[in-house]
């Protein structure tokens, strides 16, 4: 009931210890090019929309496709291999390392969220895990990728699926939560 104690006390919450990567400044001066730069960028200039991002740190492959809604908490933890798409309002949650492969598609509305929070923290204490996905996945629409996923090459994730254990390479897989379901075929 809502007049039963808490068991969190979140004016204990500390992540001091935290390393977001680069000065508060920065990371501001980030969020300001974001917010302009990529939603006012036309579509075909992935180019811009790369050069800002590598300008930030991230390392972005040859060819790479982002949209302009897409969004990067902290570019510079951020790998994206050639050649792979990144869609429309897909956040890259990146408080720890996510780690995209080559020919891979990050379909329109997905969340990759590599921080979370301890349950049995009564502080409830920051948890941060990287996120790697392997060449040729794809992980379509509207999917969740949790901290410490490992999604296989050219595995396919299927549509609003969360994805909270490592799927197998090559695994075609669906569900809340995603599980493998059949091994996709090469042509």
């Amino acid at each position: 009931m809502t007049n039963d104690q808490p068991f969190v006390d979140l004016r204990k919450y500390d992540q001091s210890w935290f390393d977001r990567g680069r000065p508060g400044w920065y990371i501001l001066l980030w969020w300001i090019v974001q917010a302009i730069a990529f939603p006012l960028t036309p579509q075909p200039l992935n180019i811009l929309r790369r050069a800002l991002l590598r300008l930030f740190g991230a390392r972005i492959g040859k060819g790479v496709l982002i949209r302009p809604t897409a969004r990067f908490t902290y570019p510079w933890k951020v790998t994206i291999g050639d050649y792979s798409w990144i869609g429309d309002d897909v956040v890259l949650y990146s408080l720890d390392q996510i780690l995209i492969g080559e020919h891979c598609i990050i379909s329109q509305k997905t969340y990759l969220c590599t921080g979370s929070h301890d349950i049995q923290d009564p502080a409830f204490g920051l948890k941060t895990a990287s996120i790697t996905i392997g060449n040729g996945a794809w992980v379509a629409a509207d999917c969740f990728v949790g901290p410490g996923v490992q999604i296989g090459a050219n595995a396919v994730i299927g549509a609003r699926s969360s994805v909270f254990t490592h799927i197998p390479p090559g695994q075609v897989s669906w569900g809340n939560p995603c599980r493998p379901q059949y091994l996709r075929l090469e042509k």
